[in-house]
């Protein structure tokens, strides 16, 4: 049995960023246009007037104030609310590909590792942009890594399963080095023109690369142990999907083909499911709560986070101890923890311990605890 680590982070992130404001005006404006269009069945009480939105609400609803994306220009647009990404040649590189490719060369530089090194790829998003040949083979082509690859989706907790399934692997020697890639395209499937969830997403991609700690040329996070579970419930569902053609109406702009959630349910139903997991975790490995320098948390919603870090540690969080991102990047899907983790981790010392967490629909929950190593 090898010991696996993690040795090397990376986050590429879009060069568009959308604020609060500039959110709100292109929805408001859209809100405004609807009203006008349905002015008299609002007048006959058949149809209910869209609110408008504020950057007030945003924040206190959520901890965002803005959100990296690929294409602003179309999700302000109040006549089209959804991002423009031109459909490329099948010759091209993937946008998936491409921004997966640029988080893990900035991995593998921080390691000192060569693509040509890689023997296993896993991409584990919540949203791929075809169903086959697989991202990750090409994210392996592109990086000239060897071995296998292929996609998985966990739809939130994508990254931190597919830590554990990477680990397992080089625990059992069937790889000796992994690169565990989230490339999130939020933007794509959130539904712009809805109050309630227009502020959620941002786009980003994050790669991990996990080696044999034998292997280790520098400072890196020993594994030490890995938990996922599941419990299923529609209460966050995207209906989208290749059997769409085959029904009546799958021309339709339907909502549910996008990301749709009943935050109420998930926000009760979640947040025990997971402070349990995690205390689970802690005790099953001998951690307790003082153990733990640092709580690297899915980037979902700061109340949440806020909750979470309360109850694993058993007080309110120290700042820097349970660092939050969402206010920059906004709700990244499986990405946002390893950001947390990419950008707050650098400065822990020898010995010290911390534990990733995401979790998302499904329902699904995984933890990763880690312990630094300087030599």
């Amino acid at each position: 049995m090898h010991q696996p680590a993690i040795t090397g982070t990376g986050v590429f992130t879009p060069s568009q960023v959308i604020t609060n404001d500039e959110l709100v005006a292109a929805f408001n404006a859209y809100a405004d246009r609807w009203n006008a269009d349905h002015a008299a069945a609002i007048a006959a009480g058949a149809a209910e007037p869209m609110q408008h939105s504020s950057a007030e609400f945003i924040v206190a609803a959520s901890g965002i104030e803005r959100r990296y994306v690929l294409d602003k220009s179309g999700v302000l647009d109040p006549a089209v609310m959804h991002p423009w990404l031109p459909e490329r040649r099948d010759e091209e590189p993937g946008v998936m590909a491409e921004m997966g490719v640029d988080a893990c060369r900035q991995a593998l530089a921080m390691a000192g590792v060569e693509g040509a090194e890689v023997d296993l790829i896993l991409c584990a998003a919540s949203n791929h942009e075809r169903a086959y040949p697989a991202i990750a083979v090409e994210i392996q082509q592109l990086l000239g890594a060897g071995g296998f690859a292929f996609d998985m989706n966990v739809a939130c907790s994508s990254a931190t399963f597919g830590i554990q399934a990477a680990a397992d692997m080089i625990r059992a020697g069937s790889a000796r080095k992994a690169l565990v890639v989230s490339p999130e395209i939020c933007s794509a499937h959130l539904e712009w023109r809805d109050r309630d969830c227009h502020f959620i997403f941002g786009d980003v991609a994050t790669a991990v690369l996990i080696e044999r700690e034998e292997d280790a040329t520098g400072p890196r996070f020993t594994i030490r142990s890995t938990r996922c579970a599941t419990q299923f419930s529609n209460n966050i569902r995207n209906n989208n999907g290749f059997l769409r053609r085959t029904r009546p109406g799958h021309m339709e702009d339907r909502r549910d083909m996008q990301f749709m959630q009943n935050g109420r349910k998930v926000f009760k139903e979640v947040l025990p499911l997971v402070s349990a997991h995690i205390a689970a975790h802690m005790e099953a490995e001998g951690v307790a709560a003082a153990d733990l320098k640092r709580l690297w948390l899915h980037q979902a919603n700061k109340t949440m986070n806020d909750y979470i870090g309360k109850k694993v540690l058993g007080r309110e969080p120290l700042p820097g101890e349970q660092p939050n991102i969402l206010q920059d990047y906004a709700n990244t899907s499986s990405a946002g923890s390893i950001i947390a983790f990419a950008q707050h981790s650098a400065d822990m010392t020898d010995g010290q311990m911390g534990l990733i967490c995401s979790f998302g629909a499904g329902y699904s929950v995984g933890s990763v605890i880690v312990e630094r190593r300087l030599g």
